[in-house]
């Protein structure tokens, strides 16, 4: 960057607070009306820096090249990031807007540098170059990926087919953010209004006293989450449930109109195909088959036909337990509760029910047992046990009043990172549960580190009556899954800005730490040191939870099929489905796969395809297998815990196991193959006993 700009950028970062990068972001005074403004000058910087790397005088060094480069880019991306954070969790018509009017710009810089043929040569260079030899394993894993991901861009591309394979993924990003915007829209609208008290009979009173409306009289539901999931489990009121189940399951369809307050525009049918198209074309483009072989370029996984095989063979091992699970459950249904046609949304009810009366508790019991604060200890605790770190509160500004801000240290009180913690539903969020990082750690030119920061987001309810919220067990896991991503990012030793946390991570492995961390809630240790009743602040009695343990894998083969289906769908969707025959539908697809791998039947009203946003709009396109392929990895390295507690007759929360964890998974980051860090940790390739055993599928 030149003096003029950067004083240019110093002077305009008083007044636009997205240029501002001295420390963390402004949020309380980023305005939509920022957007533009900031993104003209930091992809005027951008493209000026890659302008000079590709030029042919520049010399061809890692400083000058890797680093001039993704100085700039290491900007824009943090600017892009607060406002892509913002779009997900305050949306706003005005803030969707801007950022829909600048993706294309910013989905064009990203696809010109990818494509440009002279900064690739400059790459290339400098691995061919004798200074190669004397660089860092670090920097020698950045090029192989840069040189992978030139490839995979199109920077061999012959120069008359780029610009059409450019607008690919920015046709690709719009129809990503399209799809993710009516998902939200047809989410928002619907409400189901009750008003007589005798149709909330099941029903928990923490979700009738958050039903409350305003002022007004009545009970308002809604199909986010933490409102609808409860109806489907608790209410007697079968019309209800009914109601809820029909507008869930064909929001963003062409039913939704029908079953819920959709509306056409919102419907992804179209949308669907469009990308599929996109990708297709992207592939043949590459010279690739399908897109799932270039979805697999990026993962640990060889081919689709690997992935096929590890999910049908996990669905052999699994079906017979979710037959048997399903047979249980339409009995019981039957004869306990009078229902010989068990309907689409009589299942987590029915289901329930069973659980009660097979463990006696319900979610709903368990729920009062973890107040937010005892689980927050909780979490905190496991975490500094094993990583030997300190977890406080920090301040920051933040985007909702309800935004917790923390630092992680290390225990001479030095700043290791920090990270916000948003935790509840609201209007203008987006749903479901999701760690992002607010910036990476990378040692920046003048020689000091950049600490890294992450976003942890989830979709809980929020207190309500006075009390603090409470969290089902389910959300507590959840909580310990996203907090394991953010380990994953925060706990990074890496210096090098594209391998470290969970930069460079293969996507089938990124899941590992998450899924790790969920283990913990099963444990008996851990649950009585973050338990404490939201009345009494008795802890969680063992009585309880040996019901818990025991329901622990309740009905896991019907949850292992219902996974696998939505992996085989995305697999089968990127190899063999041809979006330009009209003949073929997605529906149908979706349909087949369920009939085919599952063993309770799908409605022929369910849309939910046009509603998945990981493949659709969430980066997991012929990826979603990963969650399975990495339960694998992350039940097979929690078994070190386990053999270490067995050794030891002692806890899981075994520091040595923890600190070698740390050092093998969580420290290195992208910098090596996961394959490589999980031989370091656990001595051997993963095996799938364990993640069969924790399923109770071992048998």
């Amino acid at each position: 960057m030149s003096d003029t700009t950067t004083a240019n950028m110093s002077a305009t970062s008083a007044t636009n607070p997205l240029l501002d990068f001295s420390g963390l972001p402004r949020f309380g005074e980023i305005k939509p009306e920022h957007v533009t403004p900031a993104l003209d000058v930091l992809l005027a910087d951008a493209k000026a820096a890659v302008d000079r790397a590709a030029a042919p005088e520049t010399p061809t060094t890692w400083a000058d090249i890797v680093e001039a480069v993704e100085r700039e880019s290491e900007k824009l991306s943090r600017a892009w990031g607060v406002i892509g954070h913002l779009n997900a969790v305050a949306d706003t018509p005005e803030l969707r807007a801007t950022h829909a009017e600048n993706l294309p710009r910013v989905t064009e810089f990203s696809a010109s540098v990818g494509q440009n043929l002279a900064l690739y040569e400059k790459y290339k260079a400098i691995a061919a170059s004798d200074a190669f030899a004397g660089l860092s394993p670090e920097r020698k894993k950045i090029l192989e990926n840069s040189l992978r991901d030139f490839r995979l861009s199109g920077a061999e591309l012959p120069e008359d087919r780029k610009p059409r394979f450019a607008q690919l993924q920015e046709e690709q990003a719009t129809f990503a953010k399209n799809f993710s915007d009516h998902v939200l829209d047809s989410t928002n609208a619907y409400v189901y209004i009750v008003t007589q008290k005798s149709e909330l009979k099941g029903l928990p009173e923490d979700v009738i006293e958050a039903a409350q409306r305003d002022g007004k009289e009545g009970w308002k539901f809604t199909l986010h989450f933490p409102s609808y999931f409860p109806v489907l489990q608790y209410s007697e009121h079968r019309p209800m449930r009914e109601a809820l189940y029909r507008a869930y399951v064909t929001r963003a369809s062409e039913l939704g109109e029908i079953y819920g307050d959709g509306k056409a525009e919102w419907d992804n049918t179209a949308n669907v195909i469009e990308q599929m198209k996109l990708r297709r074309e992207k592939a043949l483009t590459l010279g690739y088959q399908n897109f799932a072989e270039v979805s697999l370029a990026l993962k640990m996984a060889e081919s689709p036909a690997q992935v096929i095989a590890f999910l049908e063979d996990l669905a052999k091992r699994a079906r017979p337990y979710a037959e048997n699970d399903w047979m249980e459950l339409r009995a019981f249904a039957a004869i306990e509760l009078g229902m010989p046609e068990l309907q689409p949304w009589d299942v987590a009810y029915a289901a329930e029910k069973l659980r009660q009366k097979r463990y006696s508790f319900s979610e709903n019991e368990v729920k009062q047992y973890f107040p937010q604060e005892a689980v927050l200890k909780g979490l905190f605790k496991v975490t500094e046990t094993l990583f030997n770190v300190s977890i406080r509160r920090d301040e920051a500004a933040v985007w909702n009043p309800d935004v917790r801000f923390f630092r992680v240290e290390n225990k001479d009180g030095t700043l290791i990172a920090q990270f916000y913690l948003d935790l509840y539903a609201r209007e203008g969020k987006r749903s479901g549960a999701w760690m992002d990082d607010a910036r990476s750690r990378h040692k920046r030119t003048q020689g000091d580190v950049q600490t890294p920061v992450a976003y942890l987001t989830c979709n809980f309810s929020a207190p309500v009556g006075g009390k603090p919220a409470c969290f089902t067990h389910d959300e507590v896991i959840t909580l310990f899954h996203e907090f394991g991503h953010g380990l994953h990012h925060m706990l990074t030793r890496i210096d090098e800005l594209g391998v470290s946390g969970i930069n460079g991570v293969e996507w089938d492995a990124v899941e590992l730490p998450s899924q790790f961390m969920e283990n913990f809630c099963w444990e008996w240790d851990v649950l009585t040191d973050m338990s404490a009743h939201v009345d009494t602040g008795a802890p969680l009695p063992r009585e309880l939870f040996d019901k818990i343990l025991a329901a622990k894998n309740f009905q896991s083969g019907l949850g292992t099929l219902r996974q696998i289906v939505f992996s085989m769908f995305d697999m089968v969707l990127h190899t063999s489905y041809d979006p330009s025959n009209a003949t073929q539908n997605v529906g149908d697809l979706a349909r087949e796969i369920n009939e085919k791998f599952h063993v309770i039947p799908q409605a022929s009203f369910s849309r939910w395809p046009n509603t998945f946003n990981h493949i659709f709009a969430g980066g997991y396109a012929a990826g979603y297998y990963s969650y399975k392929w990495a339960e694998v990895l992350s039940a097979d390295a929690y078994a070190a815990f386990e053999e270490a507690a067995k050794l030891a007759n002692g806890s899981v929360l075994n520091a040595e196991t923890g600190t070698r964890y740390r050092r093998e998974i969580l420290e290195v980051g992208g910098s090596r193959p996961e394959m490589d860090s999980f031989k370091a940790f656990r001595g051997r390739e993963p095996n799938i006993e364990a993640l069969l055993r924790h399923n109770g599928m071992s048998g």
